[in-house]
């Protein structure tokens, strides 16, 4: 996978790790003066305030941007409350203080399909495959965690298990369950989305633990 590049401003410097860009648009939809996908470099770090494009890289859903602040301006810190999204037809988006493999992230959208190629990580491998999943699954049972890390693992041929205080949400942000263990479907094809009911076994399920 190539390496993230770092686009250096004299207030702010922006990091963009293609590996993990779902192509949300959320970047030039919002800061076209920013981010220009026609444009090389396609990124100028000083187009807009820092402030601006901080809050904006905040909102990227894969964490694919990410900066850092040349002025004294603040880090990013992650939400007091660690966040499973359950995108329709689509990933998993995670926020919050996450451990994933070695790395220590604050946003990631996590395949569900079954066909990224860059697993754990989405890679909108959903859309050409014609993955179909609610947004909006059913409330389950689960009582509120104290706040903590979030360890994000992928079991070989597996699911994805997340260990730490979580809250999943719909897409549009209605509480489904909250948890400090959570096993989540990463093939695609349990019954019982977003959560595994071992049905990768029988579909023959094949991916990397991490």
């Amino acid at each position: 996978m190539p390496k993230p590049r770092t686009y250096d401003g004299a207030e702010i410097a922006i990091s963009f790790d293609m590996s993990r860009c779902i192509h949300a648009r959320n970047c030039f939809l919002k800061l076209p003066q920013v981010f220009d996908p026609t444009r090389r470099p396609w990124v100028d770090p000083d187009a807009a305030p820092a402030e601006e494009i901080a809050a904006m890289i905040r909102t990227c859903p894969s964490g694919a941007l990410s900066y850092e602040r040349r002025d004294g301006g603040r880090a990013e810190t992650p939400p007091a409350i660690n966040r499973v999204a359950v995108w329709e037809n689509g990933p998993l988006a995670v926020a919050g203080d996450l451990q994933i493999g070695e790395d220590h992230l604050q946003r990631a959208t996590l395949c569900r399909c079954g066909l990224s190629k860059t697993k754990p990580f989405c890679d909108h491998s959903h859309a050409e495959g014609g993955f179909r999943a609610t947004g909006e699954p059913a409330e389950g049972e689960g009582a509120a965690e104290a706040p903590g890390p979030l360890q994000v693992t992928c079991r070989e041929n597996g699911p994805l298990v997340l260990i730490g205080p979580a809250e999943v949400t719909t897409g549009t942000g209605r509480r489904v369950k909250q948890a400090g263990k959570l096993v989540l479907c990463r093939c695609g094809q349990s019954g019982n989305k977003p959560f595994c009911d071992g049905s990768h076994k029988a579909a023959e399920f094949t991916a990397d633990p991490v």
